[in-house]
């Protein structure tokens, strides 16, 4: 078994620390999410965890971790009688990001639930679970479906499996820990506010600091076994502390002071619901019973208020989570209470010889090194830093020329008409286009190829019916074989590739122009984070194309690329479309299941084509040499039309005279055009079946 890290050897990121901590003192606090960048000690932290966590007793024998003092009546394996016990580590689960539902809840077996009407149940991450701490890591990139489940079992504390009318029960009650990298994609404000707690990490840029990182780092690995014995006694008292605090929890005191305080900051930042309040009495408590104390001070709220509330004030997918110190604080100070001691906070009050919130982890111990990153510590120049492509300061494409504007922000987004890519495809679960999925309306049913997951009763009492006398059936139950038993066949909706082409020339850079076209992509990007697509942006102007941001699920960098867009130079249109191109084939080989939703954001002027003819040089005749922009970017859109992919032209012409070249532009790609005016989703009713239409002509 590999020596984890100790919990007590990570440097810095006090709230991470903390915010486990506290769960595991009082797991009904409702787990964590870790969201931060990559190489900032999340998975290390969590891991560590689970040594620290004391032993459980548990029922000899059963699958799913009964307490032997009080075992579940329902248990699948029970029932079970009082008494004694086998003790055993707590256990850590890692759900795979590519789990299915069966291995998440468990799995029935249809084919003797049918025939001999048992309960055959086989038990699932859940189960395995119960009465220790489950981990997701990547928590965003989760199928929607399965976030639901894990989140229902951990508000319920249980695990219900139905198939077909047979339906199995057990207890799963868990502490919750989810990471993430936000540059991935964000979860949904309904799943973030399932999570307890959430806190943001990052490495730290001090240089000592980062030392101390790699120092322990490179100690661990070189002798985990000799590393982890110089934290013993670190760990020892931490283990030993949680204890305490979980036998102190229930005398801690939470009176109508800091009940007050609770419920007027949730109220002063408005979050919806009930469920801050509560985490946050719940934080707040467990926060005192780590300190020692049976009162809970204004210190704890506010701490509570720190790890429970900024992941509820997202009002907007591309809000960033946060929360005003300042307004905390002065609704704390206007509405506080007398109820407990008065406590100084830098007294010797709690374990730690620190008073007020006792919301400080554990202190480092043999090395030193008191606060930076972890041992999982960023490189420098990780995303974020300046000078990253798409920020202010980037070298800009090759003939930009001197007319470059600085950028313009976008305007108000709206709501936009539903735009799909026709046909049925097999790609991931999403809210777009029409799929076969495994979950949707049954269509029908076929053999299942593997393991069955979704049984057709109907298909199959049909497929058994005829055989029943060969077979000898002499009762009232149904002889039933394995090849008998048929998969349900679904239709749902899938996830697309959306990728943005957008033109930011000249011809583009009147302010107020640009700033409705941002609009416009910006409300487009609302829309695909809506429906779970992955998006991509690739940008033209000068005499070149850049991937602005190649195919990703964080519509919310998507967006901080377009707000930061410089305008200016000539419109090298057929260059964008040939990397856009580029881009679809490369996503192609990556991800062949996922089908493409190609927006071009442009006018139709092409005035420039000197970088795409030279692409069309080295790639194999797409044009040749010296033919005009408008021609080039005619092929180049062919390929488009050529190769199948769905399409949509925002056209941005406006004034008086229109030539209409977005229109042609969507003739040669094999979609359709829409004005700026057009894509709201109140002006047209026929968006969508224009675009299927033309797409399925093309083809």
């Amino acid at each position: 078994m590999t020596t984890p890290f100790p919990f007590t050897a990570v440097v810095g990121q006090d709230d991470l620390r903390l915010a486990l901590l506290l769960n595991a003192v009082s797991p009904a606090v409702g787990g964590v999410l870790v969201r931060g960048e990559k190489g900032t000690a999340k998975s290390t932290a969590v891991r560590a965890l689970s040594a620290l966590l004391p032993e459980v007793a548990v029922v000899p024998g059963c699958r799913f971790s009964c307490d032997p003092s009080a075992p579940d009546p329902g248990c699948p394996d029970g029932p079970h009688e009082s008494g004694g016990g086998a003790a055993r580590p707590a256990r850590m689960v890692e759900l795979p990001v590519g789990a299915s539902e069966d291995r998440l809840v468990g799995a029935l077996d249809i084919e003797r639930a049918l025939a001999e009407g048992v309960k055959a149940f086989e038990p699932g991450l859940l189960a395995d679970a119960h009465r220790g701490i489950l981990y997701v890591d990547e928590v965003n990139l989760l199928h929607d479906h399965l976030v639901d489940l894990l989140l229902d079992a951990a508000a319920m504390g249980a695990s219900y499996v139905e198939r077909e009318g047979v339906s199995v029960r057990h207890a799963a009650r868990f502490l919750l820990v989810g990471t993430m990298n936000p540059e991935e994609g964000e979860l949904r404000p309904q799943l973030l506010d399932r999570f307890g707690l959430t806190v943001e990490v990052a490495a730290s840029r001090e240089p000592d600091q980062r030392v101390e990182v790699v120092r322990r780092r490179l100690a661990y690995d070189d002798a985990p076994a000799a590393f982890a014995a110089r934290w013993a006694g670190e760990e020892a008292a931490v283990r030993a502390r949680i204890v305490a605090a979980r036998e102190l929890l229930p005398s801690v005191r939470l009176g109508d002071g800091a009940l007050r305080q609770i419920a007027a900051t949730c109220a002063a930042f408005e979050v919806d619901g009930m469920r801050a309040d509560i985490v946050m009495a719940r934080t707040a408590t467990a926060l005192a019973a780590w300190a020692g104390r049976t009162d809970v001070l204004a210190e704890d709220v506010r701490q509570a208020a720190l790890l429970a509330l900024p992941h509820r004030r997202r009002r907007n997918p591309f809000d960033a989570p946060g929360l005003d110190e300042d307004k905390l604080d002065e609704t704390l100070e206007e509405f506080g209470g007398d109820d407990g001691p008065d406590t100084d906070p830098d007294g010797p009050d709690g374990p730690d010889g620190g008073g007020g919130g006792g919301g400080q982890p554990p202190a480092d111990g043999p090395e030193g090194g008191d606060t930076g990153a972890s041992p999982e510590a960023g490189e420098p120049g990780e995303a974020g830093e300046p000078g990253e492509a798409g920020e202010p300061g980037e070298s800009q494409p090759a003939g930009a020329g001197s007319g470059e504007r600085s950028p313009v922000g976008a305007a108000e987004p709206f709501r936009t008409k539903v735009l799909s890519v026709p046909g049925i495809g097999e790609g991931a679960a999403g809210r777009r286009s029409r799929a076969r999925t495994e979950h949707g309306r049954t269509t029908g049913a076929r053999r299942p190829g593997g393991a069955l997951t979704k049984l057709h009763l109907a298909a199959t009492v049909r497929a058994a019916a005829p055989h029943q006398r060969a077979r000898g059936r002499s009762g009232p139950g149904l002889v039933v074989r394995r090849d008998d038993l048929r998969q349900a066949t679904r239709e749902g909706r899938e996830s697309n590739l959306v990728l943005f082409v957008v033109d930011a020339s000249g011809s583009m850079a009147a302010r107020q122009r640009m700033s409705a076209v941002k609009g416009a992509v910006v409300s487009l990007l609302l829309d695909a984070y809506q429906r779970r697509d992955k998006v991509g942006l690739v940008t033209f102007r000068g005499s070149a194309a850049d991937v602005a941001l190649p195919p990703t699920s964080s519509v919310d960098a998507a967006a901080a690329r377009l707000e930061s867009l410089p305008t200016g130079g000539r419109t090298p249109l057929a260059a964008g479309l040939l990397k856009a191109h580029d881009v679809l084939r490369v996503e192609r080989l990556r991800d062949p299941a996922r089908r493409a939703l190609v927006v071009v954001v442009t006018d139709g002027r092409a005035t420039d084509g000197g970088a795409a003819r030279s692409a069309s040089g080295r790639g194999g005749g797409r044009a040749t040499g010296g033919t005009e922009p408008v021609a080039l970017a005619s092929r180049a859109a062919r390929l488009f039309a050529a190769d199948g992919v769905a399409s949509v032209v925002v056209d941005c012409e406006s004034g008086p005279v229109r030539l209409g070249l977005a229109g042609r532009l969507a003739g040669e790609l094999g979609g359709s055009a829409v004005t700026l005016d057009e894509l709201r989703a109140d002006s047209i009713a026929g968006l969508v079946r224009d675009v299927q239409g033309t797409s399925r002509r093309a083809a």
